[in-house]
């Protein structure tokens, strides 16, 4: 992930409004510090544990805290879930500031890079939460259901907005700017999702990096990308042979809980 891709975007959990305890107190920093261990252990769990298996008490031994300081910030797992998907909205605000980037002739397949890089890492870094929100919408959890929109619709009007304001009267990809971006963000997030298995097949994440980012540039600018270019790199016979290896990715997830620990506990 490029530098510039990885300044906007922020840790998840992290609170964009005040905080409360469960009976209505603002917590201190030594609070604020407890409450994102017990965030960042829950994240930790579901990456290897199903979310209805996920305890109070294993949160709370993860975090090396009570199950009573557990209820002291949350209600119950459910509730610091849906905190933590909540948290992907705001991530998705600074994502679709990365969407609004310079598409001008000079600048346009960096922008679009920096996008497909910006969401790969966005999806990496919740991808424990989407795989429970996913699974908690197909039950018919409606609030899960309207946060997984919320955080894409984010994006996909930030694209439909740069598609609007093109040079051409319509994308190459389409007249409807909004039917655009929303195939663009549905391709983000089905490639994103599926990232190992596609590498499982020796599809690496540079080339997938690579291909999404010349068609999210074609249907912005009606421009094709650069020849010969994956990621940053040129692709020379060497590389090609080394990207048509399969291989398996990181345990699901794995990007997660790196990401937490580098963080503040």
């Amino acid at each position: 992930m490029s530098g510039r891709a990885q300044a906007d975007i922020v840790p998840i959990g992290e609170p964009s409004e005040p905080l409360a305890t469960t009976d209505g107190r603002v917590p201190g920093e030594r609070g604020r510090l407890t409450r994102q261990r017990l965030l960042n252990a829950t994240a930790e769990l579901l990456t290897s544990t199903s979310w209805r298996s996920v305890k109070v008490t294993d949160i709370a031994r993860r975090a090396q805290t009570s199950p009573a300081t557990f209820y002291q910030y949350f209600g119950n797992v459910e509730e610091a879930i849906r905190v933590l998907a909540e948290s992907m909205v705001d991530q998705a605000t600074e994502l679709s500031e990365l969407v609004a980037g310079d598409w001008s002739e000079g600048e346009s397949w960096e922008t679009a890079l920096c996008v497909t890089e910006g969401f790969l890492a966005y999806w990496e870094d919740n991808r424990a939460v989407f795989r429970v929100v996913d699974l908690a919408t197909e039950e018919g959890d409606a609030q899960l259901r309207g946060i997984r929109v919320r955080a894409l619709n984010a994006v996909t009007v930030s694209l439909a907005q740069v598609i609007t304001r093109g040079t051409s009267v319509t994308s190459p990809a389409g007249s409807n700017p909004m039917a655009v971006a929303g195939a663009l963000v549905a391709m983000f997030a089905s490639v994103s999702a599926h990232r190992y298995g596609f590498e499982f097949w020796g599809i690496r994440t540079r080339n997938l990096i690579d291909t999404q980012a010349r068609m999210l540039h074609w249907a912005i600018t009606g421009r094709p990308g650069p020849p010969e270019v994956v990621g940053r790199e040129p692709l020379d016979q060497h590389a090609a042979r080394q990207a048509a290896r399969p291989r398996t990715g990181p345990v699901l997830g794995g990007a997660v809980v790196s990401h937490r620990r580098s963080g503040p506990h």
